[in-house]
């Protein structure tokens, strides 16, 4: 084993003293150079474990290991994603009017119902100009009211008559365009919903342009998430999934309602929205929900933690348990793996149901090595 050793450190030691090949010519020896000793060490080492399970068989050193008979089962791939969360209803209350606050009948966090009035803004100005309004308006009603007396009795002219009747009607349309601002002095809830945030206080000045209040009404919610275009073929309006909520430890299925059209030029994603029932209203706006969904599923596989697979120069490995006369050896067996999933990975070539891989003990076993049962 040491003769192995210095072989390998000398190795290292000539690679490393020799300068870096330039040209295509250099660089074409050196690869060849190196293909040859590693092909020589890949000799040795056969070699010597050779030896080394000899001497071993010689001693029947005995290895206790823990082995699991391999069965063909369902192996399915996830992938997660994170997602957020947004209110289905969440709505900024404006007033349509101009004005100081003068009331605010509503408390943040209180519930409102949809059209309850949350706010009552300055209408002193446009009360006194009402007032004023109806008072004239009586005197057209009865002006026009004499005139059309008059008029069906074939008294007077026609000008007097329609001079009276388009003052009334002018001034009736007038006091409504002032009882609609009126009307509009007084800010109303649009949803039934709780009031998250009041933006303003009593005395303030209000204005369209401006936010007065924030309603939100979380029981229902909308989850977006960003899935990468690599899975534009497996995602489906419909398809079942899992969304879990880490603040929350909670998980709960949900279906996919929407799947956007359109790739994101910047990061090659697509959208994908559910929406869940939020009676308890746990889940919060902006709230992390990560996004769980199966892109692969094999009904028959063989599949083995992955920590049992091991490297080297010849590829994946797992040690295998085998009956050899009367007594039981370990066995490398090369493999071809598949996806991986949990820590548990899939093997596609290499491993058939019924054999016994050494889940416990793998570290101290070789070829040939050998074991008994724990």
């Amino acid at each position: 084993m040491k003769q192995f050793v210095y072989i390998l450190f000398a190795f290292l030691v000539v690679a490393c003293a020799k300068p870096e090949p330039q040209t295509k010519a250099e660089k074409e020896k050196a690869l060849g150079e190196y293909k040859t000793q590693l092909y020589e060490l890949k000799q040795k080492i056969a070699q010597l474990e050779g030896e080394l399970n000899k001497e071993s068989a010689g001693k029947e050193d005995v290895v206790n290991i823990a082995v699991k008979s391999l069965e063909a089962a369902p192996f399915i791939h996830h992938v997660e994603v994170p997602g957020t969360v947004e209110a289905d209803l969440d709505i900024n209350v404006s007033p349509e009017a101009s004005g100081e606050v003068i009331e605010i009948k509503v408390a943040e966090g209180e519930w409102v119902k949809k059209d309850q009035v949350i706010a009552l803004l300055n209408t002193e100005a446009i009360e006194r100009n009402i007032d004023e309004l109806k008072i004239n308006l009586k005197l057209a009603e009865t002006t026009f009211d004499r005139q059309n007396k008059l008029w069906k009795q074939n008294i007077g002219s026609e000008i007097e008559f329609l001079q009276a009747k388009t003052s009334k009607e002018a001034l009736e349309m007038k006091l409504k365009a002032l009882q609609a601002q009126l009307d509009m002095a007084i800010v109303r809830s649009p949803i039934a919903g709780t009031v998250d945030i009041i933006y303003q206080k009593k005395g303030q000045i209000a204005s369209p342009q401006a936010p007065f209040a924030k309603i939100v009404n979380i029981n229902k919610v909308k989850i977006y998430a960003d899935l990468s275009e690599n899975y534009v073929t497996k995602v489906r309006k419909g398809n079942n999934v899992t969304l879990a909520f880490p603040a929350l430890n909670k998980q709960i299925k949900a279906s996919i309602f929407q799947v956007g059209n359109t790739i994101d030029a910047k990061n090659r994603t697509f959208r994908v929205r559910m929406n869940l029932t939020n009676t308890d209203r746990l889940i919060k706006p902006n709230m992390i929900a990560n996004l769980q969904f199966s892109d692969y599923q094999n009904d028959s596989a063989i599949s083995i933690p992955s920590l049992l697979i091991k490297e080297d120069f010849n590829g994946k490995y797992v040690f295998l348990a085998q009956a050899k006369g009367q007594k039981w050896i370990a066995a490398k067996k090369y493999i071809k793996t598949g996806m991986s999933n949990n820590n548990i990975t899939e093997i596609t070539e290499g491993l058939t149901a019924g054999e016994k891989i050494i889940s416990e003990g793998q570290n101290m076993v070789s070829q040939g090595t050998v074991v008994a049962f724990k």
